[in-house]
């Protein structure tokens, strides 16, 4: 199901909220990718759509933003923001840990089904 939603706003929203029920289902203690929420919500190669859909988050539907990081293992949000730091607090509270910054991959990728690629 590979979608385009530019310039329709009702494709937008459907994109938004498919991203939004798949962020919910990353475990606590777990992180994803942006590109790897992207292509398990049916849009493959648009990470960015994910970022969006963060910044769009509505407060009636709350979703685990914090366990979204960038491909690198990194929080995305820049270190002089205050985000940065709660992202960083939160995932430190469900036992991520952070190396040089980053988070292993290898360790904390969430794993929804073993038969699915890990597509960033």
């Amino acid at each position: 199901m590979t979608a385009k939603t530019h310039g329709d706003p009702t494709a937008t929203e459907r994109a938004y909220h498919t991203i939004w029920d798949t962020i919910a289902r990353v475990p606590k203690g777990c992180v994803a990718t942006y590109g790897q929420i992207a292509s398990l919500a049916g849009y493959p190669k648009r990470p960015r759509l994910t970022a969006q859909a963060l910044r769009h988050v509505p407060d009636s539907h709350p979703v685990p933003w914090h366990r979204i990081i960038n491909a690198q293992g990194k929080i995305s949000i820049p270190p002089d923001d205050p985000g940065h730091y709660r992202q960083r607090e939160l995932l430190q509270a469900e036992g991520v840990i952070f190396t040089k910054d980053r988070v292993d991959l290898e360790q904390y990728r969430w794993r929804p089904r073993s038969d699915l690629p890990f597509l960033d």
